[in-house]
């Protein structure tokens, strides 16, 4: 298959190292990925100038912009030939339930499928990861079975692998996004001019991670395998919202 491999940890990332050697063997593998870690990029694409790829000495491409600019610039011009399938990752880190709606893993993923590229979003759930080759056989074994009971038209999957050794992971499982509660407040301090600086604070604690969510399936060892969708109508509102609007 042709794989448009990217991630948001940057191209020099040992994620996507492993991921694009992982698939490499099997696929025509092209990687393109931000020049920098732009993790929680979200969907952002650049329009305040233009873009610019160079080719690493790894034969990695990386370009001056987002994950999102990287997998659209590369599908719709850049490569000779539209790839098959979008492979986000590995990401440091997990991004299990709202995590992927600011995830820049996701958001390369989800470019791909938004411009009709079946695509993966692949990560490691661990602050601290260790078995980035354990996430890379998961992805393979993905695409293996890609190939073999191809998706019927464009599909978004967002993939959490637990840190343990492949022969440790139990399988997979398929899972809705769990919840998290709010973000910790902002960070208050001062830079060495005196002037006031706020950092973003943490990411709240789980507060939905019953059986069937991502958050569940991971903690008892499992990959959880999530299908997305990029429909945000709030479908349960629409006969409140068509009776509240003013007439």
């Amino acid at each position: 298959m042709r794989i448009l491999v990217s991630n948001d940890d940057g191209y020099f990332s040992p994620g996507i190292e492993a991921l694009a050697a992982a698939l490499s063997a099997e696929h025509e593998v092209t990687v393109c990925a931000p020049e920098r870690d732009r993790s929680a990029a979200s969907n952002s694409l650049t329009l305040d100038r233009p873009l610019s790829i160079r080719r690493a000495p790894s034969g990695f491409f990386y370009a001056n912009g987002t994950p999102t600019d990287c997998v659209h610039v590369a599908v719709t011009g850049f490569l000779p030939e539209p790839p098959e399938l979008v492979v986000s990752g590995i990401n440091h880190g997990a991004n299990l339930g709202e995590d992927t709606i600011y995830s820049g893993t996701v958001a390369a993923a989800t470019e791909g499928y938004l411009l009709g590229v079946p695509a993966l979003a692949i990560s490691l759930a661990s602050r601290s990861p260790r078995h980035y080759d354990a996430a890379a056989r998961v992805a393979r074994d993905l695409v293996a079975h890609c190939q073999r009971q191809p998706f019927r038209g464009a599909v978004l999957l967002n993939v959490n692998v637990p840190d343990l050794p492949y022969e440790e992971i139990k399988g997979f499982k398929t899972t809705r996004l769990g919840h998290r509660h709010k973000s910790a407040p902002v960070i208050k301090g001062a830079n060495p001019r005196g002037e006031t600086i706020w950092w973003v604070g943490a990411v709240g604690e789980v507060a939905d991670a019953g059986e069937g969510t991502d958050f569940h399936a991971v903690a008892e060892g499992y990959v959880s395998v999530t299908p997305l969708s990029i429909d945000l109508t709030a479908f349960a509102q629409l006969d409140f919202i068509s009776t509240w609007l003013p007439e």
